[in-house]
């Protein structure tokens, strides 16, 4: 028998830098951390390597989501900010297509990498997308 649990199934994301909120985005890519190892041989030991961590290694995090009346105010406004910034904390909360509260990840550290806004083109009518990249220095989950 399966046990109740919520599966994140029709997924957005709620994004908030200090406790201000940049709204909600559709994606979110690159959450994780890979461990930094150094290979040591030992001498007269031919069996193995050592493997030893030595770093944690945080990936940038990718945002993305349509564009709509006000979404990329509170973006730019934050970047414009950038140069004379204090690192942020960040809080990435998924929540399915009833609004529930799935997961949530706190980053700690965190800077404005980048904003890529839409491709305008008259010949090609889509969905008008905006991205927003961010780097951290670290990573805690609730869930």
């Amino acid at each position: 028998m399966l046990e109740d649990t919520a599966l994140a199934v029709g997924v957005s994301y709620i994004v908030k830098i200090d406790g201000e909120s940049l709204g909600e985005f559709a994606s979110c890519e690159g959450l994780g951390v890979e461990v930094v190892l150094e290979s040591r041989e030992e001498g007269g030991n031919n069996s193995f390597v050592w493997q030893l961590p030595t770093r944690l290694k945080f990936s940038n995090v990718k945002l993305s989501r349509p564009v709509g009346k006000g979404t990329s105010g509170p973006i730019l406004a934050w970047i414009s900010k950038a140069p004379s910034l204090t690192p942020s904390s960040a809080e990435i909360q998924a929540q399915n297509s009833f609004g529930e509260k799935i997961a949530t990840w706190y980053l700690q550290r965190v800077v404005p990498v980048r904003w890529t806004g839409p491709s305008l083109t008259a010949d090609q009518p889509k969905v008008l997308t905006e991205t927003l990249e961010l780097a951290h220095h670290g990573i805690d989950a609730d869930g």
